[in-house]
């Protein structure tokens, strides 16, 4: 909502790309008036400008697209606050925010309600201007924009909010030097980059140092010289001072592009004391950015001008490195220096499993899950503690998107029993070779059986073998699996006195290995000869879905449906899984038929479950799951699905 007045000078910031440089701009006549909405006061599907101050913060990341996601709950003196969602192809166009307490100024934020909670999330034209917390530091804006306005009345509500952040507003994670540390302990730190180095394909290794020394033996992760870029006078003059930190997984893409000698922050950065193997009575502290968002983990670039790089750098050359070149507390001998695959456990024990959306959500304990109102959706991390069926195929169902109904897969022999019943009824000679499809019949040998089979035309002639769809009257299920190999696609049809009808208890059609059926409830089966609109295509394709349409057939999805007991020590629930393809990245419709998918599959469950008696030694499921109630109104049951949720690339 904007409106206009002659009254106000505008101005436009013009920005270089470290620093705002406030003192260019541009004096207008006239200048938009900005009107700004409490957090109290928002309203689902309006636009908005509004002011904040951070909460909690996650730094841009990955989203499960190729986009850039930064999550920020924001509040402001209404008590309210906000959860905004916020998405850019280019990381440094997110808002620039560096620690809770930092204010935010977004323009043009779109709002909706999801759960009963307001949420933000950027719209056309969305921009963003934060600020640093701190009272009484310079109010200077950042943004990645060069053209904004900022007013004295800006100015002053950024001061307004700072006052108000000072008195209510705490720091969930809390900043310490590294003098400071008393592992274990999850901790911000600001420090310099000294250097860095790849360790392996998911860590990367950031040598930093605040001007502090750590009062315990730190570790020293062992890495091939030249793979070490640093600043080579200065990482030998600062050896004592220096501590090795390992990021993890997601991390690693952005600890690559630091540059030495940047100043950066890490969120939930966790210091823990490790025993090297066989040494149960020498002790280093390591630390580590583990995998994941959670908890606000993530690194951030601080620029030059901002007020706690200012005060580090003073702090920095204030340091006497001559202190600290004698007596140090982390003796370099080789006994400090390990290999992460050796006498280190690996410090984040990964999830095998990877979200597909919702990560702003917190993990949530099973046992306030199972004390909770239902419906909820939550966020969890536990071990997979059991599952069924054990038998893998049998796990196998289809399912209807309309009526929800599940049924069992047809087995081979009650296939086989349906495909015959057509063979005990001489084929129709009046539904033979018409303009629409030429026919073949042919009797089994010493079986008295019938079998015929209709070549579909295209614009009256016959099409390749490897692009004709058949159909086919009688048959075993091993001719027609034999036929399958030859032809695009057939169906298994009925005939009756003027024409073919389909079976719903066979597959509606075939293709390969593959067998598509239809619900039978929601089906409403036209005359085959609906498929001569299709037929006469420029290019007819004879795709399943386009096969069902034509023949008012509603298709059943093949999907996995499996109950796992999941454990995460404060509780267990079941939580059932229906997926078709995501869940294990092997689509349901072709395991039964396929050795390679049923050996993956076989390998996934064997790693998320494997036969261990001990719980510690299962590995972590992180998953979504929703809870809900299902019955028929009168008696009615809770469960628990999984969702957005899938098997990670190397398990």
């Amino acid at each position: 909502m904007e409106q206009h007045s002659s009254r106000l000078s505008f101005k436009i910031c013009t920005r270089s790309s470290r620093a705002a440089a406030a003192s260019e701009t541009v004096a207008l006549p006239v200048a938009p008036k900005y009107t700004y909405t409490l957090l109290n006061n928002l309203k689902d599907g309006t636009v908005v400008n509004l002011y904040g101050a951070v909460k909690f913060f996650k730094p841009p990341y990955i989203s499960k697209g190729t986009d850039y996601c930064s999550l920020v709950t924001i509040v402001d003196q209404s008590n309210a606050k906000l959860i905004c969602t916020l998405f850019n192809a280019n990381r440094d166009a997110l808002p620039q925010i560096y620690k809770n307490g930092d204010i935010v100024r977004f323009h043009r934020i779109k709002i909706r309600e999801f759960s009963d909670q307001m949420q933000g999330i950027n719209s056309s034209g969305f921009s963003a201007l934060t600020f640093d917390g701190t009272v009484g530091a310079p109010v200077v804006p950042r943004s990645s924009s060069k053209l904004f306005t900022f007013t004295d009345e800006d100015k002053k509500t950024v001061e307004d909010l700072r006052i108000w952040v000072a008195s209510k507003l705490s720091n969930s994670a809390p900043a310490a030097k590294l003098s400071g540390i008393q592992p274990p302990v999850f901790f911000e730190l600001t420090c310099q980059l000294v250097g860095k180095a790849k360790v392996d394909g998911s860590s990367y290794l950031l040598k930093v140092w605040d001007g502090t020394q750590c009062p315990f033996p730190s570790w020293k992760v062992l890495v091939k010289e030249d793979d070490l870029e640093e600043d080579g006078s200065l990482i030998h003059q600062l050896k004592n001072l220096t501590v090795d930190i390992v990021v993890y997984d997601n991390h690693v893409q952005l600890a690559k592009s630091l540059k030495v000698g940047s100043f950066i922050r890490m969120y939930s950065l966790h210091a823990k004391i490790q025993s090297p193997e066989g040494k149960p009575d020498v002790s280093y502290v390591q630390f580590h950015l583990h995998g994941g968002t959670g908890y606000g983990r993530g690194i951030s670039v601080l620029p030059e001008n901002h007020t706690d790089v200012k005060e580090l750098k003073v702090f920095l050359d204030s340091v006497d490195l001559a202190e600290f070149s004698e007596n140090p507390s982390s003796p370099e001998d080789e006994n400090t220096y390990f290999t992460l695959g050796s006498c280190l456990e690996r410090c984040q024990q990964l999830s095998v499993t990877v979200l597909t959306d919702h990560q702003h959500f917190d993990v949530t304990a099973l046992s306030t899950i199972l004390n909770s109102t239902i419906p909820q959706q939550y966020r969890i991390r536990a071990k997979l503690k059991a599952f069924e069926p054990k038998k893998l195929h049998q796990s196998v169902k289809l399912h209807c998107p309309q009526c929800s109904s599940l049924q069992e897969v047809p087995d081979g022999a009650e296939l086989d029993s349906v495909l015959q019943e057509a063979s005990a009824v001489l084929p129709n000679p009046d539904l033979q070779s018409t303009s629409f499809y030429e026919s073949v019949v042919w009797d089994t040998e010493n079986q008295g059986r019938h079998i015929a089979v209709h070549f579909v035309k295209h614009n009256e002639l016959l099409q390749k073998p490897e692009d004709s769809l058949i159909l086919i009257e009688g048959g075993s299920l091993k001719e027609v699996l034999r036929l399958s190999k030859n032809f695009k696609a057939l169906i298994p049809v009925s005939a009756t006195e003027d024409n073919f009808v389909l079976n719903l208890s066979a597959p509606y059609f075939w293709q390969g290995n593959v067998q598509y059926y239809g619900c039978k409830h929601c089906s409403k089966p036209k005359a085959l000869s609906s498929l001569s609109s299709l037929a006469a295509q420029e290019d007819p394709l004879w795709e399943p879905t386009t096969v069902a349409q034509a023949l008012g057939i509603v298709p059943l999805q093949y999907v996995f449906v499996m109950k796992f007991t999941l454990d995460d020590g404060t509780g267990t629930l079941n939580a059932y899984l229906m997926d078709s393809k995501n869940f294990f990245q092997i689509p349901a419709s072709e395991v039964l038929t396929n050795n390679i998918f049923q050996e993956n599959m076989e390998r996934i469950m064997n790693n998320l479950c494997p036969t261990v008696r001990n719980l510690d030694e299962l590995p972590w499921l992180e998953c979504f799951i929703k809870s809900y109630y299902v019955g028929d109104g009168i008696e009615k049951q809770l469960c628990y699905q999984i969702f957005d949720t899938v098997i990670a690339e190397d398990v």
